[in-house]
């Protein structure tokens, strides 16, 4: 009688045999590779090169201030009104990054797509990675600012701004998973969510008080207005930054912390539905690109 060889465990599995984040993340190499060669590949030939970072907040910050603040008055009306727009411009420009950079992820790498297997979420992590390289120099000059103006940490204000950075990470991530996935096969959602990120920009409350709302608009308005889950991110990033540096004569969107804790269930099931769409379309990833 023959006997039956024993299988013997090589190591190997078969191409696609284990994808999904999880694996992602334990491609730490190819995952440092990839956000290297998009900062390089962003800021080849520019004399700045990162330096971008600090530049383009800055501007955007200027222009906001200046018109909005020093031209409309609104600066008379809100005290400090510098460090309240820009503690939401910061959290904004990461969401905006976030989404656009993501939704271009796998067609801006379709060489290695089509040739190489790789983990295919590896490229909108990367592209995540990016815009939070990009971030953190603006949350260095919010801090500044914030010192200057009276600022000091305290437990409720950390608590608060990791509460909104969670709501505007995973939610963007997860947006972007969805939108890198369709993307593929729909080419004019880049266009879409360009014109996406204008929208965003006026749709929170960074450059006026909700109070503008509640008093311009029909009472369901103000309730879908509410219910968007950057506005509860930008409150709690200004309840974190901007409110413990002024006199405290300020009333943030009513229920803020349950508002906030909806929202970020709601962006979490974001997440799991773009990251099960992502999951289902990238089997066809190769073919279409």
């Amino acid at each position: 009688m023959t006997a039956t060889p024993t299988p013997v465990d090589d190591g190997l599995q078969p191409p696609g045999g284990e994808g999904g984040l999880r694996q992602t993340f334990r491609n730490k190499y190819l995952l440092r590779l990839l956000v290297r060669r998009e900062l390089r590949s962003r800021y080849k030939g520019s004399l700045l090169g990162l330096g971008w970072s600090y530049v383009r907040p800055a501007v955007y910050f200027s222009v906001y201030f200046f018109v909005i603040g020093v031209f409309l008055g609104m600066d008379r009306r809100i005290e400090d009104f510098a460090v309240y727009l820009f503690s939401g411009m910061v959290l904004v420009h990461l969401f905006t990054e976030t989404l656009h950079s993501t939704t271009r992820s796998v067609t801006g790498n379709a060489p290695l797509v089509r040739k190489v297997f790789l983990p295919r979420e590896l490229f909108p992590t990367a592209s995540m990675l990016v815009s939070l390289v990009h971030f953190l120099p603006g949350l260095m000059i919010l801090l500044g600012a914030a010192v200057v103006s009276g600022w000091r940490p305290t437990p409720e204000a950390l608590a608060a701004a990791l509460f909104g950075f969670a709501i505007i990470a995973v939610l963007g991530f997860g947006l972007g998973l969805l939108c890198a996935a369709v993307n593929v096969f729909f080419r004019d959602l880049e266009q879409a969510v360009d014109i996406l990120m204008i929208v965003v920009t006026w749709s929170v409350p960074m450059i006026y008080p909700w109070t503008h709302v509640q008093s311009h608009a029909p009472g369901w308005v103000l309730d879908v207005y509410l219910a968007n889950p950057l506005v509860s991110a930008v409150s709690l990033f200004q309840k974190a930054f901007w409110y413990p540096g002024t006199g405290g004569d300020f009333a943030f969107p009513p229920d803020l912390y349950a508002r906030a804790c909806v929202s970020l269930s709601a962006s979490l099931m974001v997440f799991l539905a773009g990251h099960a769409v992502f999951t289902r379309m990238q089997r066809r990833f190769a073919q279409e690109l």
